[in-house]
């Protein structure tokens, strides 16, 4: 840990004191070596990522035998990709249509008075 101390000499006005201080911190490079280090995330090690590994290896399997005994359903999503359903799936009822008013719009609106 780097330690930076000013003291104010003589007549020296307090915002000077301030910018002699922060420039010595600048000299140091402390706040260069914090903020490059400010989202290091460390490496994983070989045996975390293997365990991970294997972890994805069961879940995929676990998920291809719950496909092949019908328990989970793929069904389309928007993106393209399939989503996965575990809820049996109940068919929609068609929505009621609801007639379209006459073309112009506010001609059969109420009026609050």
């Amino acid at each position: 840990m780097v330690q930076v101390e000013v003291t104010r000499t003589g007549t020296e006005n307090v915002l000077a004191t301030i910018r002699k201080f922060t420039r010595r911190v600048q000299g140091t490079g402390l706040i260069k070596s914090v903020r490059k280090n400010r989202y290091f995330a460390r490496d994983t090690s070989k045996t975390v990522q293997k365990k991970s590994a294997l972890k994805r290896i069961k879940r995929r399997d676990e998920f291809r035998q719950l496909l092949k005994e019908g328990k989970v359903v793929e069904t389309a999503r928007r993106g393209g990709r399939p989503t996965i359903s575990t809820q049996p799936q109940v068919q929609q009822q068609p929505r009621e249509s609801v007639p379209a008013g006459p073309g112009r719009l506010g001609e059969n609106t109420p009026i609050a008075r």
